[in-house]
């Protein structure tokens, strides 16, 4: 057992434990770059209809860019897991628990592909695994911007993830509000094309700096108490 250090110095397991997150993040950091490239090439380079398509469309069989899409998808999913090990000690646990969920859904998205066109209801007929794919992609959305808000208010996750879950939050839920909207009023079209668009680039750029935030963070593990001062 490691013997404690000097007050107001930080004990070998604590140290450990603080370069194991600032790795977390960096990973995170990576994967969700690398993810969001790949998804980019995929539905850029792809023959999809463009801002009135879904990005799920990237991914269907038969598709050329198919396995990249897959790839990219599955690199999210694992920025999210990373950005959820790279949080401080006292974060509410709802954070890393809603982050994992979305992991887990983001995965299932990716792993389930839905058919030409994505088709969902109430506008288009859908099979089995449309609405596992589109379920599964709602349901990672929405974990991804609960876990936003949790963060916005969590204390122990730091000023500028909490700055930045906050500004993430203000944006997404207008845009999820009115994306859902959109699909039950109007169906396929550009406006939930570029919506989901929107959404999607919000929340890669949010882990994205989060995960970097994380990664540079040097604060102690537990504020510093008036006797170590």
């Amino acid at each position: 057992m490691a013997e404690p250090g000097p007050r107001g110095t930080t004990t070998a397991p604590k140290a450990r434990s603080e370069v194991a997150r600032r790795v977390a993040g960096s990973a995170a950091a990576g994967c969700a770059l690398a993810g969001a490239v790949a998804v980019t090439v995929a539905v850029v380079a792809g023959p999809g209809p463009g801002l009135t398509g879904y990005v799920s469309e990237a991914g269907i069989a038969g598709s050329g860019h198919a396995a990249t899409y897959r790839i990219g998808v599955l690199a999210l999913a694992a920025a999210l897991l990373l950005v959820g090990a790279a949080l401080p000690p006292g974060v509410w646990v709802a954070a890393p628990a809603l982050l994992a969920t979305g992991a887990v859904f983001t995965a299932v998205s990716g792993a389930v592909t839905c058919s030409a066109g994505c088709p969902l209801p109430p506008f288009e007929r859908a099979t089995a695994a449309d609405l596992v794919h589109g379920g599964a992609s709602i349901a990672a959305t929405a974990a991804v911007v609960f876990a936003m808000i949790t963060l916005a208010v969590s204390g122990p996750a730091g000023p500028a993830v909490r700055w930045l879950s906050r500004v993430a939050a203000a944006l997404a839920l207008p845009l999820c509000a009115t994306v859902g909207l959109a699909m039950l009023v109007v169906g396929r079209g550009a406006v939930v094309g570029v919506l989901e668009r929107l959404i999607l680039a919000l929340a890669v750029v949010w882990g994205l700096a989060t995960a970097t935030a994380l990664a540079l963070d040097r604060r102690p593990s537990s504020p510093f108490r008036l006797e170590d001062l």
